[in-house]
């Protein structure tokens, strides 16, 4: 196989699974999140808060695959 297919691949194995992983943990996040509030709703503000800021983390995960990807791109 030529060099540049296989950077392909590695991108593009990069990128997948670290969209994937941050999808689904938001998705579970946020499932929680509003089962959480629909037993409590005055913790309501408290349960959002909690959220967005979990969200972001793992949302961040995708960024750093993003950067690895790219890094494997241009420099490797």
């Amino acid at each position: 196989m030529e060099i540049e297919a296989i950077k392909s691949l590695a991108v593009a194995g990069t990128i997948v699974l670290g969209a994937i992983f941050p999808v689904v943990s938001i998705g579970w996040i946020g499932s929680a999140a509003l089962k959480a509030i629909g037993r409590n709703p005055e913790a309501a503000s408290k349960v959002q808060t909690m959220a967005i800021l979990a969200i972001a983390f793992a949302e961040a995960i995708a960024i750093y695959a993003l950067v690895i990807a790219l890094i494997i791109k241009f420099v490797a």
